[in-house]
């Protein structure tokens, strides 16, 4: 752990004991516990469900920099102690909860495997800057703590290195979608790579101004462009 994660982990690291009950029991910390193994992981699997989805309404009312492990416990039914169960602190939960949103993303992004490559970048696109929609909170609501988590990243190498990959990932599908556009004859004979990297770029460009700066028009601005100069660009003509 660098020495920046050190600091953030034990920034708001509440002592258990503040949750233990009047009979000096420990409460629901063992929530999560079974007698059945097969109940145990059932249990636990849902319990982090309710402390994720607890984190994401903590993070949205009180960003970063000011979030308290209380502000989380205030968001759920179950006690605080919970939390201290699953997690070792501010910092270990901020990392898992990091993991959560970014596969909680990449996995809404769904394209018709029948599709052809015109058809599935343009999904592609759509589905990063446009969804989908989560039955609590819109894709905005979530993308603009995932934009929170984003900028701390500069001063966390671990934070920044699973951006990193997720960034590559994405920006990887697209490199694979103009490939096999270029192999099957539907696009020109372009440099892949770089046209992933420009597509992705404008991608995370549009959103950071749509979050950052409130220009609600960027998203669908970004799109019109990517239509216009990117995806006509590629279209071969011959």
């Amino acid at each position: 752990m660098s020495e920046s994660q050190g600091g953030s982990a034990s920034e708001c690291v509440e002592s258990p004991s503040e949750d233990v009950g009047s009979d000096g029991s420990a409460g629901s910390a063992d929530s999560g516990r079974s007698g059945e193994s097969g109940e145990e992981t059932v249990s636990s699997k849902d319990t982090k469900e309710v402390i994720m989805e607890a984190t994401f309404r903590a993070l949205s009312k009180h960003g970063y920099k000011d979030l308290r492990m209380r502000d989380i416990g205030e968001e759920m039914d179950l006690t605080r102690q919970v939390i201290h169960y699953h997690f070792d602190g501010k910092y270990d939960l901020m990392s898992s909860f990091l993991e959560h949103i970014i596969d909680q993303y990449e996995g809404s992004v769904v394209v018709d495997g029948d599709a052809d490559p015109r058809t599935e970048l343009r999904a592609r696109v759509d589905q990063c800057l446009f969804g989908p929609e989560f039955e609590e909170f819109s894709h905005w609501d979530r993308m603009k703590v995932y934009h929170e988590l984003y900028t701390q990243a500069q001063n966390d190498g671990d934070h920044r290195e699973v951006f990193n990959k997720h960034y590559e990932r994405i920006r990887g599908s697209i490199v694979e979608v103009v490939e096999e556009g270029i192999e099957e004859g539907v696009f020109r004979d372009v440099d892949a790579e770089r046209m992933g990297q420009l597509v992705t770029d404008v991608i995370h460009a549009a959103r950071g101004r749509r979050i950052s700066l409130g220009h609600e028009d960027a998203p669908e601005e970004a799109r019109k462009a990517i239509d216009d100069f990117i995806l006509e660009s590629l279209e071969r003509t011959e």
